[in-house]
């Protein structure tokens, strides 16, 4: 099983881009859920860099196994968790 979160309709909102993905970061934590879809979109790239910073703040960091970038899709990210 896994999550997925849709930045598209909230990708001019700052506040809420990181409040959706601390959000979802628990939802998986807490359903021990191993999968995480993260989709930024593909436009300038600029959401797919704050998503990315985000993810590599050190307290944010501690709570994922790794991250990954679709190879396949420029407009996506992967956060894997082990449990």
């Amino acid at each position: 099983m896994k999550l997925k979160l849709d930045l598209h309709d909230i990708y001019n909102k700052g506040y809420l881009i990181d409040k959706a993905l601390n959000d979802i970061i628990n939802e998986a934590i807490d359903k021990k859920i191993k999968l995480v879809e993260i989709i930024p979109g593909k436009g300038s790239g600029q959401l797919k860099k704050k998503v990315i910073r985000f993810l590599q703040k050190p307290e944010i960091k501690l709570k994922y196994h790794r991250l990954e970038k679709d190879s396949k899709n420029f407009g996506r990210i992967f956060v894997h968790f082990k449990f």
